[in-house]
């Protein structure tokens, strides 16, 4: 068995050691994201919501870049929520920032009660230009 092809974006914040995983792993012409949240440098949440949503896809854009991807090369994303009646219509201002028009990527939003301190969460597969 092969190693796992590890991808990590330039300035690796200490999130990914402190919690033992890769942001992505790339297999084939496909770029797996970890969830990425709206973490500081040094792996601490963003207090303000959208700013914290902001940064998640910040630090997508970012993992991404590292994999030879960008937003556009993005099939599916999976979004998870701490409290989606009441962060919805801020999630849906940003996305629609990042995916302006057809065709969308798939997306499933999933709500959730427990974030590891974080009230957003985005982790996608890409495929990887070729």
């Amino acid at each position: 068995m092969t190693k796992r092809d590890a991808v990590f974006p330039a300035g690796r914040h200490d999130l990914y050691k402190s919690h033992a995983y890769s942001a992505a792993i790339r297999s084939g012409d496909l770029l797996f994201v970890s969830g990425q949240v709206g973490s500081r440098r040094d792996g601490s949440p963003e207090p303000d919501f959208e700013a914290q949503v902001r940064l998640a896809f910040a630090n997508l854009e970012a993992t991404l870049k590292a994999g030879g991807c960008g937003l556009d090369d993005i099939v599916d994303v999976t979004t998870f929520h701490t409290d989606p009646e009441n962060q919805f219509a801020t999630i849906m201002t940003v996305k629609s920032e990042i995916f302006p028009e057809e065709p969308y990527p798939n997306w499933t939003a999933i709500g959730v009660n427990w974030l590891a301190g974080f009230d957003f969460e985005i982790k996608v597969t890409a495929r990887i230009p070729g």
